[in-house]
């Protein structure tokens, strides 16, 4: 086949335009393969955004509702159940102005003596603040030592019949390893300045003073935690002399002692005593990023140190 002779012959023609449809191509695939890559970006951006506790609070519209506070867990500086996090939530949910109630959803056994008394003081200072606005703790599961220490705080505490309450008491605890050193042949090189220093050392022998000043600490502060409950529940007490030893009842054995004032739950008490149906969480939930790093905070060496090998640790469990 003859070509003008200006042109380049028609194999040249035929390979360039083989060449540039596969450019064509290939730019296309590309086209496509980024849309496709931006678009599962959006949808896991979308799951995320709607499947992640990303913290806060939930607001509605413009209606009365019962604000709920979660109470669950450990009570203790670092965890989700916290005085700052805990008083946070209570102080956005009185200050909304569509709040009927708010009730205080309670599953914990105890912890912090400190971080319990923080709430339990917060609770009372926002009940003066705003007197229209009642708070109910409701029981689930447990509501024992510093759980309870918070709920008695509130105007009214329902439960289950078969709610673990009470255990008001003070507990210090700790290890001796004395005898296991002894049989190991270890030797206890203690150095301090200061004849207190090694209060209540698990790996020296315990001295009679240490465990004498220890009980003054635990006396002092189970009194404490007897005067906050008789200052909340006033005359709703039965007067048994087993209601400050550290026992528990169930939910049932806790209405008849005064401890509780009767059962429900969170969507009863909102309904027929807050008479407010709709229910908003105002509890801030830790993020991803504060769980791992409170994970972190609780793997590090400090943290195992003063768990286990401290003098003890002072609970309200």
């Amino acid at each position: 086949m003859s070509t003008p002779e200006n042109e380049p012959p028609w194999e040249r023609q035929l390979l360039e335009k083989v060449a540039f449809a596969a450019l064509r191509e290939q730019r296309a695939k590309r086209r496509w393969g980024i849309f496709f890559k931006l678009a599962g970006l959006s949808y896991l951006v979308a799951v995320l955004v709607m499947v992640v506790d990303w913290g806060g609070s939930e607001q509605l519209a413009d209606a009365r509702h019962t604000a709920v506070v979660h109470l669950h867990g450990t009570i203790e500086a670092q965890g989700e159940a916290s005085a700052q996090n805990i008083n946070d939530a209570l102080e956005e949910a009185f200050a909304d102005k569509r709040t009927a109630g708010v009730i205080l959803r309670v599953n914990s056994p105890g912890g912090s003596p400190v971080q319990a008394g923080i709430v339990h003081d917060e609770i009372r200072r926002l009940r003066t603040k705003h007197p229209q606005i009642p708070l109910y703790a409701v029981v689930e599961d447990v509501c024992a030592s510093g759980g309870y220490y918070i709920a008695a705080a509130a105007d009214k505490i329902f439960v289950d019949k078969a709610s673990i309450v009470g255990s008001i008491g003070v507990l210090m605890d700790a290890f001796g390893f004395t005898g296991a050193m002894e049989k190991l042949g270890i030797e206890r090189r203690l150095l301090t300045a200061g004849d207190n220093k090694g209060f209540l050392d698990p790996f020296s022998p315990q001295d009679a003073k240490q465990k004498a000043h220890a009980q003054v600490l635990l006396r002092e502060i189970h009194e404490q935690f007897i005067d906050v409950v008789r200052r909340g529940r006033g005359d709703r007490l039965k007067d048994t002399p087993e209601l400050f030893s550290g026992l528990m009842w169930t939910g049932s054995q806790s209405v008849g002692l005064g401890l509780a004032d009767g059962f429900g739950t969170v969507g009863s008490v909102a309904r027929d005593v807050i008479k407010a149906d709709r229910i908003v969480e105002f509890t801030i939930k830790e993020n991803i990023a504060e769980r791992f790093a409170r994970r972190f905070r609780a793997d590090s060496t400090d943290g195992v140190a003063g768990s286990l090998l401290g003098a003890g640790r002072l609970l309200f469990r």
